[in-house]
């Protein structure tokens, strides 16, 4: 019976960590590589897009006009991004980005814009 109970509890625990990975963001809009491409050029004048992957990474590879703040910085560095301006975020995967826009989320931000995939899903220019 004990064991029963147990597994029983892991199981709900990990369905609520996957839960948690793949609900989507409130006020996060997860875009696939086109459609974060398309929405990027449209909001360029005013587009902020943040790398949030690490420095080495950023430096291997990077979108067009990106500014890195790594997912674990991005807290501390709230007053490098403007509140009332797109907020565009990436990473390798989508994790990190999809972490650090509900930050950004949480602290007030409503135009947020995830690239689900991350830079892995991007097709356009990448620059070293």
């Amino acid at each position: 019976m004990g064991n029963t109970i147990f597994y029983i509890l892991l199981a709900i625990i990990v369905v609520w960590f996957v839960y948690k990975q793949f609900v989507p963001v409130k006020g996060v809009k997860s875009l696939n590589g086109k459609e974060f491409e398309e929405a990027l050029k449209q909001s360029a004048k005013d587009a902020q897009l943040i790398d949030v992957r690490e420095d080495n990474e950023f430096r291997q590879g990077r979108i067009v006009g990106a500014k890195n703040i790594s997912v674990g910085q991005i807290g501390q560095k709230l007053d490098q991004i403007a509140k009332d301006k797109p907020v565009f975020v990436y990473c390798r995967s989508g994790m990190r980005s999809k972490q650090a826009a509900k930050i950004l989320s949480r602290n007030g931000y409503s135009q947020i814009f995830n690239l689900n995939g991350g830079i892995m899903a991007w097709s356009g220019q990448v620059v070293k």
